[in-house]
């Protein structure tokens, strides 16, 4: 294709007309119908001007999507069907499901991968060859090119691109009948980890596979089962056809950094739960799809390796039914893999943290065996009663930005993975004191696996820290056969897993590239929500279309901003008269001016805490942040308060903090004299009448501020930034107050909470003085119990200072020396959780808190300490 100029918008007319068509048919995804509606009004108002709105009707806006040249990758199909023999014999009768055709449909691989390497949004963010990393000479694995798997495929002088794939049957409906689709996704193992997590078109749905069904008589008839099996791996092998002959001689393509390059394809790893690796291994459910170690002895370690040249080895020398029992393998079905060359699915099933572990090993063995413990060991009537002081505890958790709150505990019914997730990071408080210490170590040295598996980039000292959890793991987790919850031991195939997470990590470097949440996450985009779309008959159609149109207008984004047309705001070009500069003025993404203001005295807020889950959920915009990569910085929130006074004084006596004043020339004590040695010790010692004055200064008070930072483990943005809100506000979406905690900073230069301490915001403001703006919060202090973490549970405990009795340590402090939030949860060992305790009230009622490290990934990061238990 020759090159286009910079305001070739083909086939849209002008920027507005490609802009409006994506708001309408990607964001808003508007019904056709509405879409009519909508541009028959913008019509109508055009009349008077003799113009007419940029589409006639929603087909118009359909078909110019449907005439974009790039991202064309058309849906294709075939069909298959039973050719074995069929039961013979004038009394037979011939299952439905040997008559009926299957239908697969596909896009070309080939082609799409081809767009994969030629999308110029990945430039810097893709790796043509292997890589190995260093950090102070000990090895650093991040992205999948880093890995040794890579290292083994690569050929000599060309780049290597592995071929990521990954299957998963969904359900889009329930309710209106079992409406189930089986999409296969595609990805490149090149482009860098944060890119397929960020979700940035580097993940594909390339082909629906078929799911055979059948009534219930023949549901277990081998011989449908057996077809299924070969329906799966004939499809697979049929869908990826187009790359065999590239796998052994090399492919000429244009990069997106505009180079060409002679690169050759492989079958990467494969992204699947356990009963679909057990499908693409071809082994029994119960074994292990990497190693040979007999299901029945899987608490044992791992085995010798699977390998293709053993599984074949077997399949020629013993029976069907010795395969089956003695060595786990399906010994009638040929994995797809076999077509290709220098595959072996045995070495490419990915770790999967989502469901061998989070769901898995948590949720369905170590929730579910505490509470076997529980009734086996005190009764229905007691454990109940425990079982729900556990509830008590997680539903008082205070709040936190993006931290599910479990409002009657964890006590429902339909599990999802983010449940599970939430629930890991606050079950921990819970049940200490309520069950065995060993039952609690167990899961502690459970978490910090997880959560070690899950970091960004793996180094030899991680991988040394991953291998002392798991065995402290394995040896904790015993409290569970010697009560007599697990008699019969933990050959479980999930927690077998765990034993080759570290293999998997030198193969295939961070887990979290590899993971099925990658392709769950990618569901919603390619499967509910144009089903959603569909009008239900015949949606398979539909959402195929909705795929494509889908990646054509995200190639176009990406065509048109690599040509430079979308740096700056379609506003000013379309309306150069009306907007000057102040149209295309970034507006907040937060204005606390309207949502978090004090009720005035007099008057009571009313219908406003019934509002309050909605607007909490949209209030809280943290999460992934895109921008720059820095280690972190802080910003207050946009715009101040203004119902509050100006003066020290009267927000001394408002906020209950009589001595404000006299901590803020403390503070500008320290601020104009940071870079000379102090001779008074700290703020708490400082004489006055060596502080600078602090009279009528005009004060602006705030109620957020934003922490972000570089936290690439978590659900993060383009470069890795993360970003998470600060509350201090007397009233939190027109409910109760809100006062986070937040990690200060004191000593760089000391790792975790030697280095930093832990304080609750009182108030957030800031004020000008000697021609300088000082942003700064007034925080309570808190201190550690002792100089490590507890034995148990692996966190810091700290309790709140105070200067003398009932007197609160306080100081104002500079908005930069602040981390980021920290989560704090009470400690209840020795006394039940109140039944009218709220959650807002935990950090005023509790003397001891836990500072949680499992809130999130960074903060894991921040706190944990690499001894184990």
């Amino acid at each position: 294709m020759p090159p286009r100029s910079h305001n070739d918008w083909a086939p849209y007319r002008d920027r507005v007309v490609f802009e409006l068509a994506d708001l309408l048919y990607r964001k808003e995804q508007m019904p056709a119908s509405n879409i009519n509606t909508l541009l028959e009004l913008w019509t109508v108002t055009l009349a008077k001007h003799s113009d007419t709105a940029p589409f006639a009707t929603q087909a118009e806006l359909y078909e110019t999507i449907d005439n974009t040249p790039l991202g064309e990758v058309k849906w294709q199909s075939f069909d298959l069907m039973f050719s074995g023999d069929r039961p013979s014999g004038t009394s037979s009768r011939v299952p439905p499901w040997m008559d009926d055709k299957f239908r697969v449909f596909y896009r070309d691989p080939m082609t799409i991968i081809r767009n994969m390497l030629s999308n110029p949004d990945f430039k810097g963010e893709i790796d043509y060859a292997p890589v190995r990393e260093f950090s102070e000479g000990k090895r650093r694995l991040q992205n999948f090119m880093s890995g040794e798997w890579a290292w083994r495929q690569a050929a000599q002088g060309s780049s290597f691109v592995p071929v990521i794939l990954g299957s998963d049957k969904t359900t889009v409906s329930v309710a209106t009948g079992q409406n189930d689709y089986y999409p296969l996704y595609c990805s490149i193992g090149n482009v860098h980890n944060n890119v397929r997590r960020a979700h940035r078109n580097v993940v594909s749905v390339i082909g629906f596979l078929a799911m055979p069904k059948t009534n219930r008589q023949d549901a277990n008839d081998p011989h449908f089962r057996k077809f299924r099996r070969q329906l799966f791996h004939t499809s697979l092998g049929r869908i990826l056809e187009s790359l065999r002959p590239w796998m052994e001689k090399p492919d000429v393509v244009r990069c997106g950094d505009g180079h060409f390059r002679k690169v050759f394809y492989g079958i990467g790893p494969y992204i699947a739960d356990y009963p679909e690796q057990a499908l693409v291994a071809c082994i029994v459910q119960g074994w292990c799809p990497i190693c040979m170690r007999p299901k029945v002895d899987l608490e044992k370690g791992a085995g010798l390796p699977r390998g293709r040249v053993h599984t074949e080895f077997a399949v020629q020398e013993f029976e069907l039914g010795d395969l089956w029992d003695d060595y786990g393998i399906v010994g009638d079905i040929v994995p797809f893999t076999n077509d290709f060359p220098r595959a072996d699915i045995h070495e490419l099933v990915a770790p999967d943290i989502l469901h061998q572990l989070i769901k898995g090993t948590f949720k369905d063995h170590l929730v579910t065996w505490i509470e076997k413990y529980l009734k086996d060991t005190l009764g229905d009537t007691k454990a109940s009663e425990v079982i729900a002081q556990i509830d008590r505890r997680i539903a008082t958790v205070p709040p936190f930005s993006k931290l599910r709150h479990f409002h009657e505990g964890r006590g429902f019914k339909q599990w999802t993975g983010d449940d599970s997730k939430a629930l890991m990071k606050v079950y921990l408080p819970a049940i200490d004191g309520l069950i065995p210490e060993e039952m609690v170590r167990a899961v502690r040295s459970f978490l910090e696996f997880c959560y070690l598996v899950r970091r960004d980039v793996q180094t030899e000292d991680t991988v040394k820290q991953i291998e002392a959890a798991l065995n402290a793991f394995k040896e904790h987790r015993e409290i569970f056969r010697t009560t007599g919850v697990r008699p019969d031991g933990f050959s479980l195939p999930r927690q077998h897993s765990m034993e080759h997470y570290i293999d998997r990590i030198w193969d295939f470097a961070a887990c979290n590239g590899v993971c099925s949440s990658i392709t769950e996450s990618k569901h919603i985009t390619a499967v509910k929500e144009p089903w959603c779309r569909s009008n239900r008959y015949e949606a398979l159609d539909q959402m195929l279309t909705t795929n494509q149109r889908l990646d054509k207008l995200a190639t176009a984004r990406v065509d048109f901003a690599d040509r430079g047309m979308l740096s700056r705001s379609c506003v000013p070009l379309s309306m150069p008269s009306q907007g000057g500069s102040d149209a295309a003025e970034e507006i907040p993404e937060e204005s606390d001016s309207n949502k978090h203001s004090l009720p005035r005295r007099g008057k009571k807020s009313k219908g406003k805490r019934a509002k309050r889950g909605r607007r909490g959920q949209n209030a809280d915009q943290d999460g992934g942040s895109p921008g720059p990569k820095v280690m972190a910085c802080m910003t207050m929130a946009a715009t101040p308060q203004r119902h509050y006074p100006s003066s020290a004084d009267e927000l001394a006596d408002m906020f209950k903090i009589p001595r404000l004043k006299e901590y803020i020339r403390r503070f500008l004590y320290h601020e104009i004299n940071r870079n000379r040695p102090s001779e008074f010790g700290g703020a708490a010692t400082l004489p006055l009448n060596v502080c600078p004055p602090f009279g009528e200064e005009k004060i602006h008070v705030y109620h957020s501020a934003t922490a972000t930072y570089y936290a690439p483990s978590d659900a993060f943005g383009v470069g890795g930034m993360h970003r998470k809100h600060i509350r201090a506000t007397p009233s939190w979406c027109g409910g109760p107050q809100r006062y986070d905690c937040v990690f200060v900073n004191k000593n760089q230069h000391e790792p975790g909470l030697h280095g930093m301490g832990i304080a609750r915001v009182r108030l957030l403001f800031s004020f000008r003085t000697g021609g300088k703006n000082y942003p700064c919060a007034a925080v309570d202090w808190f201190h550690r119990t002792k100089d490590e973490v507890d034995e148990d549970t692996g966190m810091w405990l700290v309790e709140p200072s105070f200067i003398s009795r009932g007197i609160p340590l306080t100081s104002v402090i500079h908005l930069d020396s602040v981390v980021r939030a920290a989560h704090l949860i009470g400690l209840s060992v020795d006394k039940p959780v109140s039944d009218n305790l709220e959650s807002h009230q935990a950090l005023d009622t509790f003397d001891t808190f836990y500072v949680n490290k499992y809130v999130d990934h960074h903060a894991f990061e921040l706190l944990h300490e690499s001894s184990t238990v």
